[in-house]
């Protein structure tokens, strides 16, 4: 086994050789691995084939590039045939820019080789990787903007120049920190993308309560990130007496105006993705995985998951472009769902939960925060959240926010805060402390509270009575992280441990230059980020 290349599933610095008996893992096959990794090294391929032809790239070959991304983050893609039929499409670009030498050997737009990559120097390795997680999971943000129409040109040529990047032999640490660096700027852009796309589709997001009791009768569990794929099921199961369900990282559609406006979106099932398998199981109803998030189904609700977009497992009925989803609905009716009305909770016993405080609403009580703070009331902000995962150690972030300070705010976004979302923290000054932002796709609304909080106060972001602890598992959490970074923001704590793919030299250039550390206990950071200011 190369102990040189990361898994994101197992968390750690090994080869996928399919773990699929080891605790249930990942459930990725040695085959699947090998594949993406040839896909990848495809859309390197067509990337370098790329390089002085920009102007013949069209929007298909756009569209190929960030399928192809995103369909090599994290539990996304665990298809043989889905990948194939990919990477065919990837090979078919690169044809039509070097249409004349496919079938060259030596051809510009052949398949990068990963095993280049895993082998490479470890400050190299660990350079191209950052570079390739990064724009993996900046592609998953612009695919979600592209499928709402949104699209911006330095964004998706900039995916080009990267991959190029980690195909390139000659490269040193000289040429790649400043393109790692030159991800998080670019992020930038396309997260404020993302959200312009979402805002102006579904309105600005309302602070809004979401009941987990699951109502009597058809019902259907939607998860993943997508809106759109919401959108649809909610308009093709209006008057049908099929009730819709967020699970995951789809709580915040609640707060989106054009959304909570459907009767029949009821609520929230669930808590966050790794907990699926548990949770689903004997589920009276359909399961429709529309982004990454996707676990191997369980023999005992096989038979009720569909996916859509780029998500893809072997025998499961995929919805295709048309987004007919009559196939789920018919599962809806025929399973029934429960008999009577059921309250479910999140991990600490709560039955509700509020979300819809992305920075609209947020920055809408600036003037109430920023009297907060200067009169005392508000002693300090901390921004918990991030990716979640399964490995132990986790729970730390459960246990920092039960033990923050009645006088401070928590900001949360992404999969991270069902650690603790459940939780009644009170509220101060006129303001609940538990302010749910969103999804990780949402990191730019914190972002933008951030830097007007620093704008209002004259001071700079590092200045602020702000802290940001975050949990980090696949690569959206990589690509968000390089934008902090491009910003400027310092002393982040991550955890539950530094990512395992940074070099020693790379991750000593993070910690001398911005400060990044390990989270320790709750108590010890807790007692040093408030001993600080």
């Amino acid at each position: 086994m190369d102990q040189k290349m990361f898994c994101f599933q197992c968390e750690q610095t090994a080869q996928c050789q399919g773990c699929t008996g080891a605790a249930g893992v990942c459930g990725k096959s040695a085959g699947n691995a090998k594949l993406q990794d040839q896909l990848t090294g495809a859309l390197i391929g067509l990337a370098r084939a790329a390089q002085g032809k920009e102007g013949l790239l069209t929007r298909e070959t756009d569209r190929v590039m960030l399928e192809g991304l995103f369909a090599t983050v994290t539990n996304v893609s665990f298809d043989d045939e889905a990948i194939q039929e990919l990477m065919d499409r990837v090979h078919e670009e690169a044809g039509f820019l070097y249409p004349s030498c496919m079938a060259c050997p030596a051809c510009v737009a052949e398949d990068y080789d990963m095993e280049e990559l895993w082998q490479a120097d470890e400050d190299i390795r660990s350079l191209k990787s950052l570079l390739l997680f990064g724009v993996r999971g900046m592609a998953a943000y612009a695919y979600h903007a592209w499928v709402l129409g949104y699209e911006d040109k330095t964004v998706n040529r900039f995916f080009y120049k990267a991959l190029a990047a980690v195909g390139t032999d000659h490269y040193g640490m000289k040429e790649l920190l400043p393109l790692v660096m030159e991800v998080g700027e670019v992020n930038l852009i396309c997260m404020a993308l993302l959200d312009r796309a979402n805002t102006e589709t579904y309105g600005t997001p309302q602070p809004t309560e979401v009941t987990m009791t699951v109502e009597k009768g058809p019902f259907i569990v939607v998860t993943g990130h997508d809106l759109y794929d919401l959108k649809q099921l909610l308009d093709q199961t209006a008057g049908k007496g099929v009730n819709v369900y967020t699970h995951g990282e789809m709580l915040p559609a609640h707060g989106y105006p054009e959304l909570k406006k459907y009767p029949h979106l009821k609520g929230h099932f669930g808590t966050a993705w790794q907990n699926q398998q548990r949770e689903f199981a004997h589920l009276p109803a359909p399961i429709l995985f529309t982004t990454n998030c996707l676990m191997p189904p369980k023999e005992s609700y096989a038979d009720r998951v569909f996916t859509t977009e780029v998500v893809a497992y072997p025998e499961m009925v995929h919805i295709g472009e048309d987004k007919d989803f009559t196939p789920v609905i018919q599962k809806a009716l025929e399973l029934g769902g429960y008999p009577e009305d059921r309250t479910f909770t999140g991990i600490n016993g709560g039955s509700t939960l509020t979300t819809g405080f992305g920075h609209g609403a947020i920055l809408a009580a600036a003037d109430q925060i920023v009297e907060g703070v200067k009169s005392g009331a508000i002693r300090h902000f901390f921004l918990v959240g991030g990716c979640d995962g399964a490995r132990p150690g986790r729970n730390y972030y459960t246990e920092f926010v039960k033990k923050t300070p009645a006088d401070t705010v928590v900001l949360t976004l992404a999969c991270g805060k069902f650690r603790f979302n459940d939780l009644d923290l009170g509220t101060v000054a006129g303001l609940p402390r538990l302010l749910d932002m969103g999804q990780c796709n949402d990191a730019y609304g914190a972002i933008r509270v951030a830097l007007a909080l620093a704008d209002a106060f004259g001071c700079g972001v590092n200045d602020l009575p702000l802290s940001l602890v975050l949990s980090w598992f696949e690569q959206k959490a990589v690509c968000i992280l390089l934008t902090l970074l491009h910003l400027g923001i310092k002393n982040i704590r991550l955890g539950p441990t530094l990512p395992a793919f940074l070099s020693p030299n790379v991750l000593n250039f993070l910690v001398e230059n911005y400060g990044i550390a390990p989270i320790t206990t709750p108590e010890e950071d807790l007692k040093a980020i408030l001993e600080k200011g």
